[in-house]
């Protein structure tokens, strides 16, 4: 017993306190340099564009961000059992550049870890050292015209064909849609019992019959891909399922529980660059003889930005912490992506507020983070399905 509270003590302590170790602090430190030398300096162009830094994209590749979560066995970093190393990286990206911040976490997050966490051997060697190497971008494909926040209301069909599946049907705003050569796509696979059976296929994006179809015009993020992807009689073989058959929809779920971890991390980064530009701001900017960062009303929006940025953060590791030590994290993964998201949107408003007229032009980035923030709370899972998942934890346990 006495050994059981002890170790319990220890892991509520780790929880609380989230010091980064050394490694850590090095990821952190690293990719912050890295950020502010390739991609601090082309975000506003990039967002113009509505393109990634071709630049920008193989110095990502040459630094192995997209292999994060990969073993190195298969060409990756080796951070599939430091999820809050992980989160740093991601954080560090997304407070350069949200487009890039949001690309790498569905990459790495929803579409590279999948494979590795619950694919067979055969599917990590073949799909996991292309994504390690960034030679081939990932998609996690769900959303339908009538699912997204109903995952359940999947309609595009895979019908087995001999060894074969085919898969006809359309999927909508897919996360680096118009990029990834890689896809992770939810279909329906028949019916058992009354209910709607769901599978996950490895499709490779080369496979006759797959196509990209609208690109979006977006509010923010504008330099992430996202697109409409289109399934004309796919051939996939059933060595691409990933999961079982008809076990999709409890896979998704799992797939989302950590997705929401690397998107929250996205969201603090970019709520901690809000925070940032504005303290800078409010020291430089004179109004009345006397920098505007004295007056009580901008100071106490500072620190309302800053308890936000660091409770997502909090939530953000401790989510990470909670997987890695194979805890049930799920709830805690959901909290994290709402409180960093609506953090981020706080941050974002209140830095165009503090900016003033300026804060609405183009030359200062508090613009585009306002654009980029708004667009947080929506993807992979709005806060009111994340308030729904929660509250639905709590009536459950009762507590």
């Amino acid at each position: 017993m006495k050994e059981e509270l002890k170790k319990n003590q220890i892991i509520v302590g780790s929880i609380m306190e989230f010091t980064l170790s050394e490694n850590q602090e090095m990821l952190k430190k690293i990719t912050r340099e890295f950020a502010e030398e390739y991609l601090v300096p082309v975000a506003k162009e990039s967002d113009e564009k509505q393109e990634l830094d071709e630049t920008a994209f193989q110095k990502m590749k040459e630094m192995n961000y997209f292999g994060i979560c990969i073993p190195e066995e298969y060409g990756g970093a080796g951070l599939h059992n430091d999820t809050i190393g992980h989160c740093v990286i991601i954080e560090e990206i997304g407070r350069a550049d949200a487009g890039w911040g949001l690309t790498m976490a569905v990459h790495n997050g929803l579409a590279s870890y999948p494979i590795y966490k619950f694919g067979t051997d055969d599917q990590k060697k073949k799909f996991l050292p292309d994504l390690a190497k960034g030679n081939k971008v990932g998609a996690f494909c769900l959303t339908e015209p009538n699912a997204g926040s109903d995952a359940g209301g999947v309609q595009l069909t895979a019908e087995k064909d001999g060894e074969d599946f085919i898969l006809n049907g359309t999927k909508i705003f897919a996360t680096n849609g118009g990029i990834a050569k890689t896809l992770l796509v939810v279909a329906k696979t028949g019916e058992k019992d009354g209910k709607k059976q769901l599978t996950v296929f490895i499709v490779d994006g080369d496979t006759p019959g797959y196509s990209v179809g609208v690109k979006e015009d977006k509010l923010g993020v504008r330099a992430s891909k996202t697109s409409e992807l289109v399934f004309e009689n796919v051939r996939v073989p059933k060595e691409n399922i990933l999961g079982e058959l008809g076990e999709g929809f409890r896979l998704v779920m799992k797939i989302l529980e950590y997705g929401r971890v690397t998107i929250a991390a996205q969201s603090v980064g970019l709520g901690q660059a809000a925070l940032e530009a504005s303290i800078k701001y409010a020291n430089e900017r004179v109004q009345f003889g006397r920098p505007i960062g004295r007056n009580q009303a901008i100071q106490w929006k500072l620190a309302d930005m800053y308890c936000a940025v660091e409770s997502g953060r909090f939530f953000t590791h401790k989510a990470a912490y909670m997987h890695d030590n194979q805890m049930d994290f799920g709830t805690v993964s959901s909290m994290a992506k709402l409180v960093a998201s609506e953090a981020a949107m706080k941050a974002a408003h209140s830095a165009v507020q503090i900016h003033g007229g300026y804060g609405l032009m183009k030359d200062y980035p508090v613009e585009r983070y306002f654009r980029d923030a708004k667009m947080g709370e929506i993807y992979e899972g709005t806060s009111e399905v994340q308030r729904m998942i929660i509250a639905t934890q709590l009536l459950r346990k009762g507590v």
